[in-house]
């Protein structure tokens, strides 16, 4: 079976690359090099040329701040793009991944979110990727939406290794603790996205890992694992102004995943340990 990976140069399709791999799958990575989102024309010939039976479309405009500002572009690259590909699929008679985001939420509600709890989207972000999951959702009946959030892996720039930079030179860090959400590691999601498309359970599913925190949570962990004696000051979202607005609460139930027999990821901070410790970490050119 022959994969087409979108955004290799990734986290996460950089790790789906190396998971395919590992399952003697025959995968092609694409990039920007190869496949432009922003030139419709160059989806469809690259589509066409290599002919997949499955897409894991893992590109996507993330920058969710300077998103606000460059709203043409972040559409065509989370939006448009992905009318396209879902379009290609539908021709081709394929399913496709495509993956999302807790932002399509406005973090308003009280509890977890559940897969069809109402989107309501509070930046310009989020907005473009739940119009990519209407774009899904309208022209496939086989398809996978897989919302994560706080992303961190091997290939790229992450919260993790923002604080272990930051701590370089700081004495003291400012974090918020009003925020509540799931860090989702790439390389345990990778191994998910591969048995979803070994089965035929389509549809819309959380994959974070287990547990909940606060950026401010997150931080003080990460530093506990690294052993980094740092002073880390809580603070409001107010406090931090920024260009997006971002959700309050972006706590997502995994009941859904874990009723369809797909195993969950493991919790968040036996991950941050793994990633911290392991020998990626300390190979990447920015580590601490």
């Amino acid at each position: 079976m022959k994969i087409l990976v979108t955004g290799i140069k990734g986290q996460l399709g950089y790790d789906v690359i190396k998971e395919l791999n590992k399952r003697n799958y025959e995968a092609i990575g694409v990039d920007i090099d190869e496949m432009d989102l922003t030139c419709e024309e160059q989806i469809k010939t690259c589509i066409n040329s290599h002919k997949p039976d499955w897409i894991i479309h893992c590109a996507a405009y993330t920058a969710v701040d300077p998103a606000e500002d460059n709203e043409h572009i972040c559409r065509k690259i989370n939006s448009t793009s992905v009318k396209t590909i879902a379009s290609m699929c539908k021709n081709l008679d394929i399913p496709m991944i495509y993956i999302s985001t807790d932002y399509i939420f406005d973090g308003s509600k009280e509890g977890e979110y559940v897969e069809d709890d109402l989107a309501n989207p509070i930046n310009i972000y989020g907005k473009t990727k739940y119009e990519g999951e209407l774009y899904v959702q309208s022209l496939l009946e086989k398809y996978y939406i897989v919302r994560i959030s706080w992303v961190f892996g091997e290939n790229g720039k992450n919260f993790i290794d923002t604080m272990l930079n930051l701590s370089k030179n700081k004495d003291k860090i400012s974090v918020i603790n009003d925020q509540i959400g799931s860090p989702t590691y790439t390389k345990d999601l990778a191994p998910l996205l591969v048995d979803m498309l070994e089965t035929d359970k389509y549809g819309i599913y959380h994959a974070t890992n287990e547990g909940y925190c606060t950026w401010y949570e997150f931080a003080k962990h990460i530093f506990d694992v690294a052993n980094i004696d740092i002073e880390l000051k809580p603070i409001l979202t107010s406090e931090y102004p920024s260009n997006a607005t971002r959700p309050m609460n972006s706590k997502m139930s995994k009941e859904k995943l874990i009723q369809s027999g797909f195993k969950p990821l493991r919790s968040w901070k036996d991950a941050v340990q793994e990633y911290i410790g392991g020998d990626c970490y300390k190979s990447k050119p920015n580590k601490q």
